[in-house]
């Protein structure tokens, strides 16, 4: 997984199974702790990569930068990413940029919501919610 340093913007390859860990930037040697933001898929093997190794639940949004309720949903999924830390990774698929992860989960509408864990999907839910709304509906 590819994680950004807050200090000096480089991009880390982090393991998967690791992002539960504080690690180190390769460049400034800053602090990378565990994820704060939602992360930012970019590929189907990056997605297979994070939900078959992370040890933590993995919650991944599907939307589309012209979806008014994405944009919504947006903030509060930061909020939790941010609140959950440590415990729960955050993820974001563009159904623009991956269209072959939106085909393959056959995502007929966004946002679309799914929970992973241990690699299985749990859960799926579609449309915009609140922070504490997604934490009631997917029990975290």
């Amino acid at each position: 997984m590819i994680v950004e340093c807050a200090a000096c913007q480089t991009k880390n390859r982090v393991p998967a199974q690791r992002l539960r860990e504080s690690s180190h930037c390769g460049r400034c040697k800053a602090a990378l702790s565990p994820l704060e933001q939602p992360l930012a898929i970019s590929s189907p093997d990056e997605l297979d990569e994070l939900t078959a190794q992370s040890e933590l639940p993995v919650l991944v949004d599907f939307w589309a930068a012209w979806c008014g309720p994405c944009r919504a949903v947006a903030p509060e999924l930061e909020k939790l990413a941010r609140s959950k830390r440590g415990a729960l990774v955050v993820a974001k698929v563009d159904t623009e940029a991956v269209p072959a992860l939106a085909a393959r989960f056959g995502i007929r509408s966004i946002p679309t919501l799914m929970l992973f864990r241990d690699g299985k999907l749990e859960k799926q839910v579609a449309g915009a919610m609140s922070a504490p709304q997604l934490v009631q509906t997917f029990g975290l």
